[in-house]
């Protein structure tokens, strides 16, 4: 499998390449040459297989001959390690719990993969790589925990000072070993914008790579949980619409990828908070992207998603097209914390903010009695200790995986500016 530019002014190049890459050298991402769709009597049958089974199937077009089955076999095998429960919130919506991995984020699935191909690849080459990654939250401690220990590899993560969560940051910044952190003072944006500037310095003689869901190694695992979640439903016979909270989009692009390789899914709605540049683009058809503001639900607070560019194409750039089977709706902060009371009032189920801008993205857009919903909980709720307690009656326990981070002290350097970071890489 070749990949192409989608600035269009960079070579084609390899799975392996990209990967290494992260980034084209025109600034554009990386888009897969072809998608085949998988087999009607795979689908059709998907209850027979084993999550690794599907999750292999999902990802061997895309990867190509470029690691051998075994290989690929064994890397899925350590990616999906833990659960992807459905939770019934109500006759007709359920929640996707895409938190039950190593940093209880949906992140870590991405994160895993990546570093397990990208130590596969730098196997035997004496040159370290040096992964590059912004995080609005959750995105930095999935990384840094993915790649910890990784042989060949170091991590740097950039996010923005003051705009994650306690434990978000506790999880990005305490690890040590070959993971870094640079605390920026600006917005996620500001981060995204450095990680790619970095990239075209050519001054900077490290190897770099990035581990935001601009690379394809990162993004397109993200499928498998679609996959995941049709096995369980299909006994529904219901169509199924899929809310995903969305920031930098990666997660709901890779929805549309699983689509596109013949899950039927009907529709899909991108929830975002007010950072809401494509909601926008989706009323009057330009796109135009700007500041993030901070949430409650930080994780999507980005103003310019990187990832929207790979939805256009998945749709041709028609927007028509894209219409048809996608929506997308924006909600305030005020909103999300009476969504999770209501939920919470209505079934006792403790939904986070994002996954609370979820729920009311399947609401605003209207299932009707042939449709079920599903909205993804991104993130347990303990990464978001503060705000579920000032806003619900509960007292989130500690899950263990936080437990081990919570109490370290935080270490990280200082970054005002893309020359702060340059003059890091440079040592």
């Amino acid at each position: 499998m070749n990949y192409y530019s989608l600035h269009h002014k960079s070579p084609n190049t390899s799975f392996k390449n990209a990967v290494m890459q992260g980034l084209a050298k025109d600034r554009g991402i990386y888009f897969p040459e072809n998608i085949t769709p998988l087999s009607k009597d795979f689908i059709t049958n998907i209850n027979e297989y084993t999550n690794h089974e599907i999750a292999y199937e999902a990802i061997k077009q895309f990867v190509g001959d470029e690691i051998p089955t075994k290989k690929l076999k064994e890397i899925i095998k350590e990616t999906i390690s833990f659960d992807f429960p459905l939770v019934k919130v109500n006759d007709n919506i359920a929640s996707l719990e895409l938190f039950h991995g190593p940093t209880m984020a949906f992140k870590d699935v991405g994160a895993k993969f990546m570093a397990q191909c990208l130590e596969y690849f730098n196997k035997g080459n004496e040159e370290e790589v040096t992964v590059l990654v912004a995080t609005s939250g959750d995105t930095g401690g999935a990384v840094a925990n993915g790649f910890l220990g990784a042989k060949g590899v170091n991590v740097v993560i950039l996010y923005p000072s003051g705009k994650v969560s306690n434990v978000q940051e506790k999880q990005l910044t305490t690890l040590g070993q070959n993971i870094t952190a640079l605390e920026v003072d600006g917005v996620f944006d500001d981060c995204q914008e450095m990680v790619k500037t970095a990239f075209l310095d050519e001054d900077i003689k490290r190897t770099l790579t990035s581990a935001n869901s601009i690379n394809i190694a990162r993004w397109l695992p993200q499928m498998f949980y679609f996959f995941f979640a049709y096995k369980e439903l299909q006994k529904t016979n219901k169509e199924l619409v899929f809310s995903v909270p969305s920031g930098n989009f990666g997660n709901i692009c890779a929805g549309i990828m699983a689509q596109k390789l013949g899950l039927p899914i009907k529709h899909f709605v991108a929830s975002t908070n007010i950072n809401d540049t494509v909601p926008n683009y989706l009323v009057d058809g330009i796109y135009n992207p700007k500041p993030s503001k901070a949430t409650i639900s930080n994780a999507m607070d980005v103003g310019n998603p990187s990832n929207f560019i790979r939805i256009r194409e998945l749709f041709n750039n028609d927007l028509e097209a894209l219409k048809s089977a996608f929506s997308s709706y924006s909600f305030s902060d005020e909103e999300t914390r009476e969504t999770m009371k209501k939920i919470y009032g209505d079934s006792g189920y403790v939904a986070d903010p994002h996954g609370a801008v979820g729920y009311l993205g399947l609401k605003k857009y209207g299932l009707k009695a042939n449709e079920f919903g599903v909205f993804l909980e991104t993130a347990h709720p303990v990464k978001f200790l503060d705000v579920v307690e000032e806003t619900l009656p509960v007292k989130v326990a500690i899950p263990a995986q936080i437990q081990k981070v919570i109490n370290n002290k935080k270490v990280a350097i200082k970054a005002s500016s893309y020359e702060d970071l340059k003059a890091f890489l440079m040592k």
